[in-house]
Formats: structure tokens, sequence, C-alpha cells
């Protein structure tokens, strides 16, 4: 009875450790598992849209551009990858024009002159939009 149960669920657990508990080899143990016992194939992995890049480190001047980018998605500045539709959320754009303030105080003195020229301009560029459209003037050609 015990056992007709273990084969409707469809798996066995099976201990595939090289070594026991008293720390001796055990026979077999480099082998590689065989199929499934219903014969299916493993499930794929599903596909990646973008494969990370390792040989790009992530640097402050990436990390301030990321954020900024997502800022100006929030204004309503460029469109939404995934939907390619205008969304604005003034909401979620001023929390992170907040992180960059929040950034700025916190690296104060620490950072390189490049580093924090671009950090001032991108922050003073999303607060300048931000103000604009809270204000409700959406002035032509700024």
């Amino acid at each position: 009875m015990e056992q007709d149960e273990e084969q409707r669920r469809g798996f066995q657990v099976k201990d595939r450790r090289r070594f026991s508990e008293t720390g001796e080899a055990r026979p077999n143990a480099g082998d590689e598992p065989g199929p499934a016992p219903g014969g299916a194939p493993p499930p794929e992995p599903p596909p990646h849209r973008e494969p990370p890049a390792p040989d790009e480190p992530v640097t402050f001047s990436t990390f301030v551009l990321g954020l900024s980018t997502q800022a100006l998605l929030h204004l309503g500045e460029i469109p939404n990858p995934v939907s390619k539709t205008i969304e604005r959320d003034l909401v979620a754009a001023k929390q992170v024009i907040d992180i960059l303030g929040v950034l700025r105080e916190k690296t104060r003195n620490n950072l390189e002159s490049a580093e924090e020229s671009l950090l001032d301009s991108m922050l003073y560029d999303l607060r300048m939009r931000y103000v604009q459209l809270v204000r409700g003037g959406s002035k032509e050609g700024t």
C-alpha cells in the first residue's frame, strides 16, 4: 500500500551526496541522474530578454544614469520599454528624484569631479522637469 502511494506521487528522493555521514566516499556518487521516472525531459529555463553584461561593471555614473532614466520614465518623458506607452507617475518620479538627492548628500566630497558634475546636472534637470509638471505648465521646446 505504501509503495503504491509512493509510485503515484511520481518522484523519489535519493541521496546523491559524494560522502557519507562518516566522511567516506560513496560508490557511484558522481553519476549523473537519469531521466525522470515518467520519461519527460527536464523543463527548460525561461528565455531571458537580455543577457547580463559581465564585462561591464556598474560604476557610479552608470548607477546615476540608471536612476535618472527611471525618473524620466515616471515623469512621462520616455516610453515604457515593455508597453511602449507614455505613463506618468509623479509620486514614483518624486521618490526616485529624492533618492538621487539623498545620494548627493551622502556622497558629498567623496566623488570625482565628473561624477559630481553628472549627479548635480541630472538632479537639477529632473527637479526642474518635476516642478514644471506639478505646476501644470508645459512649456513647448524645453
